[in-house]
């Protein structure tokens, strides 16, 4: 179960890239099971390739935060364009799937600038079998998005885990 959940930007306020709110129920989570999220991204930049994306995971460890490595791209890993990523898992030219394309949110680059909402919707959590370093605790995660050097968006989510 994950529970716990809670976000903020933690970028300059000029990032051109800003998460304007993120829902996510129920409180904790459970896995397998379903998931509803409701979003809103405001963009006033377009972001094309390469979009480089620096996670640092940590895990609280009694009053001390510990980085967790990149392990099978799990972690904190440095993906140096996650647009490519993207293309993978949807081939270009396939249309996005539900609920994305219902709402028309892009899921290939170039993301336009503009505003982008994800009314609340369900998705179904598969039984993943979950890394043993991910053991109970409370975690943190900092992302930052950045293109050619300039950092677009800093999102930092927290949340907890227990088995």
């Amino acid at each position: 179960q994950v529970g716990g959940f809670a976000w903020e930007n933690c970028g300059d306020k000029r990032n051109p890239v800003m998460l304007q709110s993120l829902s996510v129920a129920p409180d904790p989570i459970s896995i397998p099971g379903s998931l509803r999220v409701s979003a809103a991204v405001s963009s006033s930049k377009t972001m094309a390739s390469p979009l480089k994306v620096l996670l640092v995971v940590e895990k609280a460890l009694g009053e001390l935060w510990i980085q967790l490595p990149c392990i099978d791209q799990l972690g904190s890993c440095t993906y140096d364009d996650v647009c490519a990523i993207l293309d993978n898992l949807i081939p270009p030219g396939t249309t996005c799937p539900e609920p994305l394309l219902t709402y028309g949110i892009p899921c290939h680059c170039p993301f336009k600038a503009g505003s982008y909402s994800l009314p609340a919707s369900d998705f179904d959590l598969p039984d993943v079998e979950v890394p043993t370093w991910m053991t109970n605790g409370n975690y943190r995660i900092r992302a930052t998005v950045s293109n050619g050097g300039e950092e677009l968006a800093c999102i930092k989510l927290a949340f907890s885990l227990q088995s």
